[in-house]
């Protein structure tokens, strides 16, 4: 995805694009596990970090939050499946934690570093960060359903236990 305009969609803002690599991390971690979803997190750190660009460049804006992308979207929707019992839910409360991760990590990084103003980053969580949250909900939902309830497998145990 990130060598397509799907992975990270150019948009006229200071972040200069809005990324939808981060669905394929939160539904390896919800559907595989922390690991997996660590380890494709990890790939899509470095993929962004050999793209560079704005401030993609740092590995540790670039990688850091990534990693923690599929373990967190994987947790929290365990927890929430513990507490809710509810399957659509519980995968939702996970592609937003997984998104909110990836979007306030970088963000919060990127403003330590002095990349970006504090004020910058407000705005690009405002224009960033909303839609990439409602499509990482519908899309997550969709696929993890889709996947669990036709393929089965591993995940079927993972996102049903």
């Amino acid at each position: 995805m990130s060598l397509t305009p799907l992975g990270f969609v150019p948009v006229p803002t200071p972040a200069g694009a809005v990324t939808t690599m981060h669905i394929p991390v939160i539904i390896a971690g919800i559907l595989e596990g922390p690991i997996v979803g660590g380890v494709v997190g990890g790939i899509f750190g470095l993929t962004s970090f050999i793209r560079g660009g704005q401030f993609f460049g740092d590995p540790v804006i670039a990688i850091l939050p990534r990693l923690l992308i599929g373990p967190g979207a994987y947790y929290f929707m365990q927890l929430t499946k513990k507490i809710f019992r509810s399957q659509n839910f519980s995968i939702s409360i996970g592609a937003f934690i997984g998104t909110i991760i990836n979007t306030v990590g970088v963000l919060i990084l990127a403003s330590i570093r002095g990349y970006i103003p504090v004020e910058g980053a407000y705005i690009i969580l405002l224009t960033h960060g909303i839609p990439e949250i409602i499509i990482a909900i519908v899309v997550t939902v969709i696929i993890g359903r889709v996947i669990v309830n036709h393929i089965g497998g591993t995940s079927k145990k993972k996102i049903h236990s």
